[in-house]
C-alpha cells in the first residue's frame, strides 16, 4: 500500500499545476470546437500532452486522441475521457456581458458543491466550461503528476491514460467506440476502467439512464386543403397515439432506485408535404425514451409498437410504425459513420471494488467522498453500459451550468480534480485484479 507521504506530494503538485492547468482551460475555451470541428482543439491537447511528460500520444484515423504515462510495472490502464466537442453557444446576448469564447476569469457568485448555498470564487467562463473543456485539462495534468512523480523516483503500476473524442454531443458513443473497438484494438491496447470528466461537483457519479431517440410516422393520404374530407389527414390520426404516449405509457414507466424513473418525451413534430393547401400525408414524431437497466431500445420500441397494433385494430385507416433514429456523422478527419441514437443505461455500485478505490483515493487527498448520477447521458454507456467495465465520473465541474449562457468552472475545484484524478490511479494501481471485476445488473 502506498503511504499518506504520496498523497500528500499529489495535493503539493496539484496546487503547483493549478496556474497552469487554469490558464490551459482558458486557451480551451478560446478554441471553438463544435461537434465535427474538433481539429484545431486536438493540436493544443496534444502538444500540452507533450510539454508535462506524457510517454506518447497520437491520434487515430477519426480524430480521438490518446496519451500515456505508463507505469514501471505491469498494472491497470485506468482511462480518463473527455469529449473534444461542444454544443453551440447560442446568443452571444444571453451571456450577461461575457464573450462564449472569451475564457474571461473573474471572481464570480456560482452555486457550492451541494447546490445549497452561493459561493464567491474564482471562475472561467464560456462555452464548454463546465461541458468539457476544464476536464481535459484536470485529466491530462492529473496525469503531468504522475510523470513528475515518476521523475521523483517514485514507482507505479499500470498505465495512466487519457483520451479525448470526436462528436460526443450529437453521435451516441461514436467517437468512443470506434477508439476502443478500433483504435486500442490496432495499437494493442486496452483498459480496466474509465473515469469521465463530465459535471460533477467533485462528487462520485456512479451511472445515468439511457437514451433511445425514436422515430414514428403516422400515414394519411393528401388532397386538396379545401377538400379534406376526401384525404386521410396524418396530423390528425396521430393524435390518439400522442395521447396514448402521454396518458398511458409514460405514467406506466418503470423505476430504478438510483436511477429514477425510465421517462418518455415526444420532442419535435413535423408533417409532410408540409404546404398550406395540402392535406398533410405523413406526420413525423421525435421521441425521447430515457431507459433504465433491465430495458433495452428494442423493448422499448416494441411498447409504442403494441400502441400502434392497437390503435391499428381500432381504425382501419390507422398506419404507422416507429423505428430507432440514426444518422451519418462526419468526423473532422473525413470519416463518416452511421450513429444509432441508441445509449444503454449502465450503473456502477457503491461496493464495487473500484468505486472504494477512489472513495479511498480522494480520502487520501482530504476530499469528502460524496455520490450522485447523472441527468443526463455521457460516453460511460460504452465502457460501462456495453463493454461492462467499471465507470465512474468525478469532475470538476458542475452539472447545472452544461449547455447554458451561465457555463462556468470554478478555479478552486480543478485544482482539487488534478489531485484526485492522480489520487485514483494510484490507489487503483495498488489494488487486487478483483478491482476490476465485470459490471452486472
Amino acid at each position: 500500500m502506498k503511504n499518506q507521504e504520496i498523497f500528500d506530494k499529489v495535493v503539493e503538485l496539484a496546487a503547483k499545476y493549478k496556474e497552469d492547468a487554469v490558464k490551459f482551460t482558458q486557451k480551451l475555451v478560446q478554441t471553438p470546437s463544435i461537434s465535427g470541428e474538433e481539429g484545431d482543439l486536438t493540436e493544443l491537447l496534444m502538444a500540452e500532452m507533450k510539454k508535462v511528460g506524457y510517454d506518447e500520444c497520437f491520434r487515430d484515423a477519426q480524430g480521438n486522441i490518446i496519451g500515456l504515462v505508463k507505469g514501471d510495472e505491469e498494472g491497470p490502464t485506468i482511462m480518463y475521457n473527455s469529449h473534444m466537442d461542444h454544443v453551440a453557444p447560442g446568443d452571444p446576448n444571453n451571456w450577461e456581458g461575457y464573450d462564449p469564447y472569451g475564457g474571461q476569469i473573474d471572481i464570480c457568485e456560482i452555486d457550492n458543491q451541494d447546490k445549497t448555498g452561493k459561493d464567491k470564487t474564482e471562475c472561467i467562463h464560456g462555452r464548454g466550461a463546465s461541458d468539457v473543456k476544464a476536464g481535459h485539462a484536470f485529466q491530462i495534468y492529473g496525469g503531468a503528476v504522475i510523470a513528475e512523480l515518476k521523475k521523483m523516483g517514485y514507482k507505479f503500476k499500470g498505465n495512466y491514460m487519457y483520451t479525448g473524442v470526436v462528436q460526443e454531443e450529437p453521435a451516441e458513443m461514436v467517437g468512443m467506440s470506434y477508439m476502443i473497438d478500433k483504435t486500442f484494438k490496432e495499437k494493442g491496447l486496452t483498459y480496466d476502467a474509465m473515469v469521465s470528466s463530465e459535471a460533477t461537483s467533485l462528487k462520485l457519479y456512479l451511472g445515468h439512464r439511457g437514451r433511445v431517440e425514436f422515430y414514428a410516422t403516422v400515414y394519411g393520404r393528401t388532397s386538396h386543403g379545401s377538400a379534406p374530407w376526401l384525404g386521410i389527414n396524418s396530423i390528425y390520426k396521430a393524435i390518439p397515439l400522442i395521447t396514448k404516449l402521454k396518458d398511458e405509457l409514460y405514467p406506466s414507466l418503470p423505476t430504478d432506485k438510483e436511477l429514477g424513473q425510465a421517462s418518455l418525451s415526444l420532442n419535435i413534430i413535423e408533417c409532410s408535404p408540409g404546404a398550406l393547401s395540402i392535406v398533410p400525408d405523413q406526420c413525423m414524431l421525435s421521441i425521447d425514451r430515457r431507459t433504465i437497466p433491465g430495458e433495452s431500445a428494442e423493448s422499448a420500441r416494441q411498447q409504442i409498437q403494441d400502441i400502434i397494433d392497437e390503435l391499428a385494430k381500432k381504425d382501419p385507416e390507422f398506419k404507422a410504425d416507429v423505428v430507432v433514429k440514426s444518422k451519418v456523422e462526419k468526423s473532422y478527419t473525413g470519416m463518416e459513420i452511421e450513429a444509432t441514437k441508441d445509449m444503454d443505461p449502465w450503473k456502477t455500485p457503491k461496493d464495487h471494488p473500484f468505486t472504494k478505490a477512489c472513495a479511498e483515493a480522494l480520502e487520501a487527498v482530504g476530499q469528502e467522498v460524496k455520490y450522485g448520477y447523472w441527468d443526463f447521458g455521457t460516453d460511460g454507456s460504452k465502457t460501462a453500459g456495453i463493454d461492462r467495465k467499471p465507470t465512474i465520473g468525478y469532475s470538476a465541474m458542475q452539472e447545472q451550468y452544461a449547455h447554458t449562457p451561465y457555463d462556468k468552472v470554478r478555479t478552486d475545484f480543478i485544482e482539487k480534480a488534478i489531485a484526485g484524478s492522480a489520487a485514483i490511479f494510484i490507489k487503483s494501481g495498488e489494488a487486487g485484479p478483483d478491482t476490476f471485476k465485470t459490471l452486472e445488473w
